[in-house]
């Protein structure tokens, strides 16, 4: 599957707004959204002005599709998988980002960013009910396990990452067990539980595919 090698700041320099792509760096002094550095282009202060209602819908969907890492293939055939499903889109394609693997192993923080947390699936640390999944796209059900194989609990980039568990903990939806290095998808999460996704206007989102 194709993935974004671009400079991961960029995006976030395009957006004003941290998506955090690159892990502990996004919290340092380095990071370019703390900088105040402008948005990438040769004349940015010619995009600052009044937006249309579809260019203001168009940076909503960049904003959700690059802070879950995701092409625009990727992202619109999810969107269309949403929007099939009962009850509100946005909720709905929320839900099923969520649920994806590399989301779930960055959110259990066996990774420090979701690009990281793909590497890991894609190179076969990560189980999924015991078994070996290397696909980042695979969607994880309610009461699932995943962990990291026994074979990879001794790499350091894991042990790092899940420093992180004892300072802020997991999401609602999710248990852990650090010291093993497994964890379960307890519940689909709620719309409001997503808290670092709080200020995203999914309805955006949705107005803008259903033209």
């Amino acid at each position: 599957m194709a993935r974004y090698i671009g400079p991961s700041c960029r995006l976030c320099r395009a957006e004003a707004k941290k998506l955090f792509l690159k892990g502990n760096r996004c919290k340092s002094d380095k990071c370019p959204v703390n900088k105040k550095r402008p948005a990438p282009g040769k004349n940015p202060k010619a995009r600052t002005g009044k937006h249309s209602e579809y260019a203001i819908q168009l940076r909503e969907k960049q904003r959700l599709k690059r802070s879950y890492c995701l092409l625009e293939r990727q992202f619109r055939n999810t969107f269309e998988k949403a929007l099939r499903m009962p009850g509100k889109t946005g909720e709905n394609l929320f839900a099923l980002l969520e649920r994806r693997l590399d989301n779930l192993v960055y959110r259990l923080h066996f990774a420090v960013s979701r690009a990281q947390a793909r590497q890991l699936v894609l190179h076969g640390h990560v189980t999924v009910n015991g078994k070996r999944v290397d696909v980042p796209s695979f969607t994880v059900k309610v009461g699932d396990s995943v962990a990291i194989h026994a074979t990879s609990k001794k790499v350091n980039l894991v042990k790092d990452a899940l420093q992180e568990v004892g300072r802020s903990g997991v999401m609602p939806w999710l248990t852990i067990d650090a010291d093993q290095m497994t964890g379960s998808f307890a519940s689909i999460p709620h719309r409001q539980d997503i808290t670092d996704m709080a200020d995203i206007r999914e309805q955006l989102v949705v107005e803008l595919y259903s033209k």
